[in-house]
């Protein structure tokens, strides 16, 4: 059994910061590239950022390079999502993902809003 648990999300102010975590229960994350995804109303879900599981190479969408970090602690098998100056524009829910032998595993997600 694979399980995901995203935590960290809520409402901030535009310029505002938070970190989303997803924690891996059951398995090890370390063993597998992590991914985070956002889903707004009414649109598709995308990709965000991922994370590789053996040199930590990271890779983010155009929308949020230079304003989110992935990053991992293999010790607390939790991936974390630092989001800073955050836009009215990344309101989302935010799941993460692992595709773990072809197939694919998500977490139930985390609002994200941003608003004044």
């Amino acid at each position: 059994q694979v399980t995901l648990v995203e935590s960290g999300g809520g409402l901030v102010q535009p310029g505002g910061s938070l970190r989303l975590s997803c924690k891996g229960l059951d398995f090890p994350m370390g063993d597998y590239a992590i991914g985070w995804f956002r889903q707004a109303p009414g649109k598709e879900r995308e990709g965000v950022s991922c994370i590789s599981e053996k040199d930590g190479r990271t890779y983010y969408a155009d929308s949020v390079k230079g304003r989110f970090t992935i990053s991992r602690d293999n010790g607390k098998n939790t991936v974390y999502l630092q989001m800073n100056s955050l836009k009215p524009e990344d309101t989302a829910v935010y799941y993460c993902y692992a595709n773990i032998y072809s197939l694919g595993y998500w977490g139930q997600g985390t609002q994200v809003t941003v608003s004044s």
